[in-house]
Order: C-alpha cells, then structure tokens, then sequence
C-alpha cells in the first residue's frame, strides 16, 4: 500500500474541523484525520507493506522547464518591495493554508515514530516516488490518493489499483480498469494518461489542446489507440480525423512533443533504503508517547496503533 501522502493530509485538513486541537490550542486536525484515516486503510485492507510517499519536491523543475505553467498558479508570491508575510512560504514554494504548515512536521515525527516508511526524492514529487515503487512491486498494490493523476497506473494485469477519497476522508471508491472504462472510455492506466495530457488539466496548469476535452480525447484514443497514434492521423489524411481535430492537433505539436514527460509518473527514481513492512508496534514508543501528550492525538493515534497491532 503506497500512500500519496500530502494529498491525503490536505485532504484531512478539509474534513476535519480546526476545532480539533492541541493541548496548547494549535489545530491538529490534519494530523488526527490522517491518522485515523490510515488505521482505517489498515484495518480494511491488512496490507503487507506500508509506504508514506513524499513529495520531497512538488514542482520540479525538469518539468518546469518542459512546461513552464505546471503547477504556476500554486507558487507564493512575495510582497513586492517587502518581505513575506509572517508565516507565509517564500516565493516559489508552494501556497499552504497556514494552519496546515505547522501540522506538516508533526506529521513526519509521528509517522517516523510509529515506524511507517516515509519516502521521498529530491528533484521528484510523490507521484514519482510511488510510479517507480509500483514498478518494482512483484505484487498487488494499493495506491491511496486524491489525485486523479495517479489513475495512470492502473492495471488490472498486475492487480494496481487506486482507493480513491471521493468525499473528504470517507471510505475510498476502488478504481480499476472497469472503472476508468465506464467513467473515462479509456482502456487502462497508460490510455488515462494520453487523455489527462490532451484534456489538461487546470489545477496543474497543463494546458491540454484546446478545444479537445475529456469526450473527444476519449474518443480520439478509442479511435486511434494512443498519443503516438493520435498524432499519426494527424499526418494521414484518410485517418477520419475532422478539419477542426486535425488543426488543433497540429497546432499543439509542440505541448505534445513534451506533455507526456510531464504527465506521466517517472519509473526510475533513485530511492533511499527502506524498510516497508508493515509496523506491528511502535518504533520509537517513547518519543511517539511525547508526542502524543503534546499534540494531543489521543484516540487517533490508539485507532492506528492497535489495527497495526491486530
């Protein structure tokens, strides 16, 4: 089980209310809701392995540079002529609700102490770190998010599937090749990722090809195959395209030359060693009981601690 970890506490953040706090007043409501949401995962699922994937860098810049508006509008800006704002991030990191900041460490420490794997790459965002952990799986994988990106690496043949939060941290929606089948007309992961680059997609600042959303992309590929084969009819005048999908298509030759590096999840991220079994008890009991008696995580934290133990 591999978790997109900063996702899932963003998504704790906004499901569970401020009012959940510290002894000292500090929310922690991203905290608790995390924790109670992996017990929830283990307890439900019983996995082998446990993995919290990092984004040790969440725009970086090789993709940047192949797409300059990736991830543009979630960059801080600084004031101009002055410093930041206390507390904000500097420019060009990215813009976190200021009560989810100071939760973000918390959060480490505790998943550390517990002793769930937490892994990152510098120079990659999680999504690479978990591509690269689904490529090298020699079994089932569960990949638990709430980023429609990592849909990409369905497959039914190698028994990946992603738990998807549809709402806030409630029980996740399974989401295999069926599914992308009846909610996207796509065949499988790979064919999700060719209809994300052509679509687009806001929230990342991918611009996708204009005038050619999720229906047609999903009509396209079904016609066509793939991106190398969208572009193939391009070049063939007996392909069935019509005069206006021929010149969109043409006319973003260069956003789809690099799209696809962008998009898709690295496979090849160099990883640190690490020991992914699932915790049967706590790896650092002490500090983790320090912790606990300081950020208050009282139930959330014995939720996790004993479906790890069961």
């Amino acid at each position: 089980m591999l978790l997109d970890t900063a996702s899932l506490y963003y998504r704790a953040y906004f499901g569970v209310p401020e009012s959940v706090k510290a002894p000292d007043g500090t929310p922690v409501n991203a905290v608790r809701g995390l924790l109670d949401f992996i017990a929830r995962l283990v307890r439900d699922h019983r996995p082998d392995d446990l993995v919290a994937c990092m984004d040790n860098d969440w725009r970086p810049a090789w993709r940047v540079e192949l797409v300059p508006s990736y991830k543009a509008h979630r960059v801080a800006e600084t004031v101009a002529g002055g410093p930041d704002a206390a507390g904000a991030p500097a420019a060009g990191q990215e813009e976190t609700p200021g009560t989810l900041a100071p939760q973000i460490p918390v959060i480490e420490r505790v998943l550390d102490a517990v002793g769930i794997a937490r892994v990152g790459a510098d120079g990659y965002e999680a999504d690479d770190v978990i591509g690269t952990l689904v490529r090298r799986a020699s079994g089932p994988v569960d990949v638990v998010t709430g980023d429609r990106d990592l849909f990409q690496l369905v497959d039914d043949a190698r028994g990946v599937r992603v738990l998807y939060p549809v709402k806030g941290m409630g029980d996740p929606t399974v989401v295999d090749e069926a599914v992308l089948r009846e909610k996207y007309g796509v065949a499988g992961g790979a064919a999700y990722a060719d209809l994300a680059l052509l679509r687009g997609d806001p929230s990342d600042g991918l611009p996708g090809v204009p005038g050619v959303g999720e229906k047609t992309a999903a009509r396209l590929l079904e016609a066509h195959g793939d991106l190398d084969g969208i572009l193939a009819a391009v070049d063939d005048p007996s392909s069935g395209l019509t005069p206006a999908q021929r010149r969109r298509l043409d006319a973003a030759r260069e956003y789809l030359a690099v799209a696809p590096k962008v998009v898709r999840v690295a496979g090849d991220v160099p990883l640190p060693d690490f020991d992914a079994a699932l915790p049967a008890e706590p790896l650092h009991p002490r500090e983790l009981e320090e912790l606990s008696q300081t950020w208050g995580l009282g139930g959330s934290l014995r939720r996790l601690l004993d479906a790890l133990a069961g």
